[in-house]
This record gives structure tokens, sequence and C-alpha cells, in this order.
């Protein structure tokens, strides 16, 4: 039975593919490098610093360049990580129907809090949040449970009464393993090499007004 939804927050929650790429592209102008078109980076996002560098320079995370080049990205992003990076369309909406039928709504991200919380911060929606866990919170990140099981632990939830959606395949299996239901937001960036039909989602939605009529149908089979 649906009682709450957990969020991943790039790619599902937050269009942060702007910011992103702006901070992929100040260090490649710094370096001298030419700019990696923005549709190119976009799919990337959700793996954040490793899927910029792969993206802008094929750069793995075992490079002997790739420490301070990821050090440098962060720097740039950190310091302008709320100007273009919105709310999808259809979330607001989403939100404020959660909260006015009282149903708990929170944020489980890959992103690390330092750069997660001031972002999730900008846009207002701290306070309106059960719970905030970045990757750096629980002691693995998703594609283990790890996150999930803390953020239930946070909020006072079950995790089988919750439903948890994501833009990658490591939502979907970090879900799965937590015991929580699990939704594929097929409207995301999609950036792992996996087909989404191959992600085993219990749902797949293309628009986040869809997260109700899945709520709606679910607690009626119960």
């Amino acid at each position: 039975m649906a009682k709450a939804l957990l969020f991943d927050l790039d790619g599902t929650l937050v269009d942060t593919a702007p910011d992103l790429a702006a901070a992929l592209h100040r260090l490649q102008a710094e370096l001298g490098q030419p700019l990696t078109p923005f549709e190119q980076l976009r799919p990337l996002v959700s793996q954040g610093a490793r899927g910029m560098l792969r993206g802008g320079f094929g750069l793995s995370p075992d490079a002997p360049d790739y420490a301070p080049l990821a050090q440098r990205f962060l720097a740039h992003y950190a310091q302008a990580l709320c100007v273009h990076s919105v709310l999808f369309p259809g979330m607001e909406p989403l939100l404020r129907t959660l909260e006015s039928r009282g149903i708990p709504w929170g944020i489980v991200t890959n992103k690390v809090e330092r750069l997660a919380r001031p972002l999730i911060d900008a846009l207002g929606l701290t306070a309106r949040a059960a719970c905030i866990v970045g990757g750096d919170t629980a002691p693995r990140a998703k594609p283990h449970p790890d996150p999930l099981l803390h953020a239930c632990a946070q909020a006072g939830l079950q995790p089988a009464h919750c439903l948890y959606v994501g833009d990658d395949i490591r939502d979907i299996q970090a879900g799965r393993a937590a015991g929580m239901g699990t939704v594929a937001a097929a409207y995301g960036y999609l950036g792992c090499d996996e087909p989404l039909a191959h992600w085993n989602a219990d749902h797949t939605i293309h628009h986040p007004s869809e997260l109700l009529a899945l709520i709606d149908s679910d607690n009626h089979k119960t």
C-alpha cells in the first residue's frame, strides 16, 4: 500500500542538467577545450561527476587525471548549482497535492549532501520534505538499499509502504532491494546503458502527474 513517495533528485525531481552542463563547460573553457554539446551531456547527468567527465573528457574514474578534474568540476558546480535548475514540469502541483492529502514525500539522491542540501534549500523544498538523504549519508550509496532504509528510519516510514521514483537503473535496484515499490521516470535522463524495459521497475511514468493515479490504484487494490 503506497503511503509515501521517495524521489531521486537529479533527473527525477529536479532538472539539474543545465547547471551541471554549465559547470562542465566552465571547466572545459578553463582548460582550452571545446565545449561538449548540451544534448550529449544531458543523458549523463544522473551519473554525476563521473558522467560529466566521461562525456566532456572521455575519462573514467580510474584515469590518472580523473580525481583532480573531478574536484575542479565540483568546485565550479558548487559555486552555481541552482541558477537554471528547476522542478520538472508537473512536479510542483504533484507535491502540493501530496501535501494536501497528508502523503509524505522525501528525497534520496547519490549527490553528496554538501551539494544536495543547498540545491534543495534554494528550491524551497527543505522544510517540505519528510527526509533528505544524500549519497554520503548512509554507509553505501545506491544501488545499495542503505540510503532508502535510512530515509524510512528518518521519516518514520515502512519500506513496504513507499514508492521510490528514479530515472536510473540504480534507483530501481535500490528500491527493490529495500522492499519498496519502484517507479521508473521515463521523462528523466535515462543515461545508463541498460534499456528502460530491462530495469524491472514495477511502474513506468512519463509525467509526474501519473504518480497520483499510481497511488490511488495501489491503495484501491488493498
